[in-house]
């Protein structure tokens, strides 16, 4: 089974697992540089995934990274739009996506469930890889993890947080009418 895996951001990590068990993988730019019109970034995106897909000869299924917490609103924005043209691409090849969570991802290739970069880098490196950067190692990690869910490993339950409770003082409700 060949697999994508992708920890998508403007520099996006990847790593292709091909059946014969193989891995090629590396970390691509989709910054806009000058005279790039706003969309230049989708289109690169999509390029990529085509050509990556077609190098592979056909793609079986892709993983990413689904984060749920972001270090601003325009990343955020920007993971959205990533995301957005993942599940378009993948929709159209008919190829199944999915998305595995930050923590599954680190546990899984850390056995941490919060693991600091640095440390995926060091696993990746254990595990043989040249890791050019926190991007790569990451999407070699969704591709482990993706190859142990493919082969029959059952995923953990998600862990939710406990709401905080507020400190604010709630507004009174207002009263029923007679």
């Amino acid at each position: 089974m060949n697999i994508l895996a992708i920890d998508i951001g403007t520099t996006t990590g990847w790593a292709l697992g091909t059946r014969d068990g193989k891995v090629r993988s590396g970390s691509q730019s989709f910054a806009a540089v000058r005279n790039d019109g706003p969309g230049q970034r989708w289109l690169k995106f999509r390029n990529f995934l085509t050509e990556t897909g077609r190098t592979a000869g056909e793609v079986h299924a892709v993983y990413y990274e689904d984060v749920k917490n972001h270090a601003g609103v325009l990343a955020s924005h920007i993971y959205g739009g990533f995301v957005a043209h993942l599940q378009y691409w993948c929709e159209i090849n008919r190829i199944p996506c999915h998305p595995v969570g930050v923590g599954q991802v680190k546990k899984h290739w850390t056995g941490a469930g919060n693991a600091k970069k640095e440390a995926m880098i060091e696993t990746a490196r254990a595990k043989g890889h040249q890791v050019v950067d926190d991007n790569h190692a990451d999407a070699l990690a969704i591709l482990s993890l993706a190859r142990a869910i493919e082969g029959g490993m059952p995923l953990p339950p998600a862990k939710r947080k406990k709401p905080v409770p507020s400190k604010k003082p709630q507004p009174a409700l207002l009263a029923e009418a007679i």
